[in-house]
């Protein structure tokens, strides 16, 4: 039998362990107010030995606590919920409506361990971040997949990521009464697309229709291009009380060994989140934590101005972007044009002679084509293959997804590289 909440959604993965984790966390919620108020002296003393005073300042708050908060570091879920509820148009309790993970990784995990049951049906658009799929299975749910499918780019200019779209009704016939949730990217990951307005708003009103919720991957949220806006799903009429919003330090500050995210949404989806992390992984390192928060803070009170790290990071990718995809045309290969993220997918279909294809092989021909490109030319590339579920990979088997979150070294280095490749294929 499935617990019912009181949204109307059924949880049974974690519903059990609620009489444990939900009174600990109504009671740890109350001491940390009265904390925060009062003062009391319930801090350790730490041993100076070894210990950098700034990171040792990093790892306690005013009110003297050393072991934070599993769910959080106070300072950076006060202002996450600070930062992102202007850009939610919510007002967000950094308690009940913020939780703090060991990155975007753990974030995901939580949310299909949390909420995806036996039997679910979760909707994943393709091509897709990989970890996806494995994570429905591992929750007992099945995927089920819609592609974005390429459209004609306009012609003498390159195919962009936006030329990729969802058929509207391929995507709406995708929602049953087994449909538990939809997993959104934007910009996703490889294709470097940003939804539109327009796309949103559509699958927002499947999501009510249907009564789905939404587990919305926005990683790569401050890497947009070409004066593209990044649309909050959560932001939109209806889908704040369904939607599971996914962030990364690792992404927003290029940091990606610091292992922390975050997740934003409404107490009766994440309480049942808190469950999974708190009987698993429990704590996040505090000192990366309060890196973040001073991080975030400068950027709350630079948002949207010149100096600000966000505007200053997409303009420095958007030029990066522009020269690796010039390096790509001139060397053979045809890039799509990524709107979003630091990846680029490019077609090398032109290359093809130079590994021979084998029809009866298990391994996808891109995987193959970048074995032989490391050993031969020295550039790596990631398959796009991939990105796709087992019945589609050999569609798309002529792609392969570059980064250009690159030094200028390595860019050139890999200029240099696809214009001898391109000498040598014309026999000059």
């Amino acid at each position: 039998m499935h617990a019912l909440d009181s949204t109307g959604f059924h949880f049974s993965q974690v519903t059990g362990m609620q009489k444990f984790t939900g009174c600990v966390h109504a009671t740890t919620t109350s001491l940390h107010r009265q904390t925060d108020k009062h003062h009391p002296l319930e801090n350790l003393t730490s041993v100076e030995v070894g210990v950098d005073k700034n990171v040792k300042a990093g790892s306690s708050t005013k009110t003297g606590r050393n072991r934070q908060e599993c769910l959080g570091h106070p300072a950076l879920v006060t202002i996450l919920a600070r930062f992102f509820g202007k850009l939610l148009g919510q007002e967000l309790d950094p308690l009940t409506n913020v939780l703090v993970t060991v990155g975007a990784y753990e974030a995901l995990f939580c949310c299909f361990q949390a909420l995806v049951d036996e039997g679910d049906e979760v909707i994943i658009i393709e091509p897709f971040f990989d970890c996806y799929e494995p994570m429905v299975k591992m929750a007992g749910g099945t995927s089920v997949f819609v592609q974005l499918r390429p459209k004609a780019a306009e012609t003498g200019k390159l195919m962009s990521s936006g030329d990729w779209q969802l058929d509207p009704a391929e995507l709406a016939s995708r929602f049953t009464e087994r449909t538990k949730a939809i997993v959104l990217n934007s910009p996703n990951n490889p294709l470097g697309k940003v939804f539109t307005r327009e796309e949103m708003e559509f699958i927002a009103d499947l999501c009510v229709k249907h009564d789905v919720l939404c587990f919305s991957d926005e990683v790569y949220e401050w890497l947009v291009y070409d004066g593209k806006e990044h649309i909050r799903i959560a932001s939109l009429p209806g889908m704040w009380d369904r939607t599971i919003t996914i962030g990364s330090a690792g992404k927003t500050f290029s940091t990606t060994g610091w292992k922390v995210g975050w997740t934003l949404g409404p107490d009766h989806l994440l309480k049942h989140l808190r469950t999974v992390h708190q009987n698993s992984v429990y704590h996040c390192p505090t000192a990366a934590q309060e890196a973040l928060a001073q991080a975030f803070q400068r950027e709350f009170d630079s948002y949207g101005k010149p100096d600000s790290y966000f505007v200053q990071l997409s303009q420095e990718l958007q030029q990066k972007r522009d020269w690796l995809v010039r390096s790509l045309v001139a060397g053979g290969m045809k890039p799509i044009v990524p709107e979003g993220t630091y990846f680029l997918m490019a077609d090398f279909s032109e290359f093809k002679s130079e590994v021979p294809d084998v029809p009866d092989s298990d391994e996808p021909y891109d995987s193959r084509f970048i074995k032989w490109m490391i050993i031969n030319k020295g550039l790596v590339a990631i398959p796009v293959s991939a990105f796709y579920s087992t019945p589609h990979k050999r569609n798309f088997d002529h792609l392969i997804r570059f980064c250009f979150a690159k030094e200028e070294a390595t860019l050139k280095a890999a200029e240099d590289i696809l214009q001898q490749w391109s000498l040598e294929k014309t026999g000059q």
